[in-house]
């Protein structure tokens, strides 16, 4: 028995979609708000909301709401730091993270269609997390001048490790106990 498990996959209203697209936007926003920083580049709960939007809203819809996200960055104060725009997104050090989110949303809202299982949905939300990761550490090498590529993925990845491994558990619990709720699941 297949189980629809989005509200991508169980063809909810437009004006429902277009509710969970802004809100998972404004989360991603929300989440980048409550930021540490301990080195160039900051811890933050953007990517619960990054890994929330592919599973629940699949592919196409988690892929808009980042995209809203880095939209509403061009003009409004939504990132981790306290500027805006295009000029700032693009000298930020962070900024392959966050161009990455719409990416690891699509990705994660695609494999999700085939998991359903705690455990799938870990490895979901790992797939999605080695985009954001992988683009971010890109990005920092060179906007941060790291001397080696070890420098960079230290402060841009291994120093995250522990607490997105948390992020990815702590998401895929809250989705596998709630996605019984979503319009058109069985």
């Amino acid at each position: 028995m297949t189980q629809t498990k989005t509200l991508a996959l169980s063809r909810p209203s437009i004006t429902l979609q277009a509710a969970a697209i802004i809100g998972f936007a404004l989360l991603t926003a929300a989440g980048a708000q409550v930021r540490l920083y301990i080195w160039e580049v900051p811890f933050t709960l953007q990517t619960l909301a990054v890994y929330g939007s592919g599973l629940y809203l699949g592919w196409r819809n988690g892929l808009l709401a980042q995209m809203l996200y880095l939209s509403l960055g061009l003009f409004a104060p939504v990132f981790a730091g306290d500027g805006y725009g295009p000029a700032y997104l693009f000298r930020a050090v962070s900024a392959g993270y966050l161009l990455a989110y719409p990416l690891a949303a699509a990705l994660i809202g695609f494999l999700s269609r085939r998991s359903n299982s705690l455990t799938g949905n870990v490895a979901v939300l790992a797939a999605g997390s080695l985009v954001i990761f992988t683009c971010g550490v890109l990005w920092l090498h060179f906007a941060a001048g790291h001397a080696t590529w070890m420098e960079s993925i230290d402060k841009g990845f291994l120093r995250f490790l522990p607490v997105d491994v948390a992020k990815m558990i702590l998401v895929s619990i809250v989705y596998t106990s709630t996605r019984r709720f979503l319009p058109g699941s069985h």
